[in-house]
């Protein structure tokens, strides 16, 4: 009883971080991240096929089945937040307020973000688009003063796969 425990505990946990590898892998390739995404790859391909060599050598048991899709289900919410933590990569901000825009813009600079201020033509006028190309792991603190200068802020991110130049929020700001 307590091999096939460990065989099934096994099973669940081997898929778990063979699809959250698979989501990292995946989310790297979309990134613009070719050797991560290879060595990712690598090992997920390991985990995979020794996970399946256990379902196979007991293709009669559901149970074995059972775990196996619940570790995949499981790998998907693991890998969504372990890329979320890592949060790997450059976005870019894109920010309305009718609040004050260009005071807006001169307290992200201050805090060390670099903005840059584009003239939009909306349904009721003329409006500044705020735009802030930052690292993901910046993102958070970004939304705090945007929320805190205006909640009503209109405000889209775009992953930016790839980016030359420009200013990025230093460390210690």
């Amino acid at each position: 009883m307590w091999i096939a425990l460990g065989n099934y505990l096994f099973i669940f946990f081997a898929r778990i971080c063979d699809v959250s590898l698979m989501t990292l892998r995946t989310l790297m390739i979309v990134r613009g991240q070719r050797v991560y995404a290879a060595v990712i790859g690598f090992f997920e391909a390991v985990i995979y096929i020794v996970a399946l060599n256990k379902i196979f050598t007991d293709l009669d048991n559901p149970l074995n089945l059972l775990f196996y899709a619940g570790g995949f289900a499981a790998g998907n919410y693991v890998g969504s937040f372990l890329e979320e933590k890592l949060a790997v990569g450059v976005l870019t901000v894109q920010v309305i307020t009718m609040k004050a825009p260009l005071d807006l813009t001169k307290k992200l600079r201050k805090k060390g973000f670099g903005v840059t201020v584009i003239d939009g033509r909306g349904k009721e006028g003329t409006r500044y688009i705020l735009q802030i190309i930052l690292r993901r792991k910046a993102v958070k603190q970004l939304r705090c003063i945007i929320d805190e200068w205006d909640k009503e802020a209109f405000w889209t991110i775009f992953d930016a796969r790839t980016t030359k130049g420009g200013i990025f929020l230093r460390k210690g700001k």
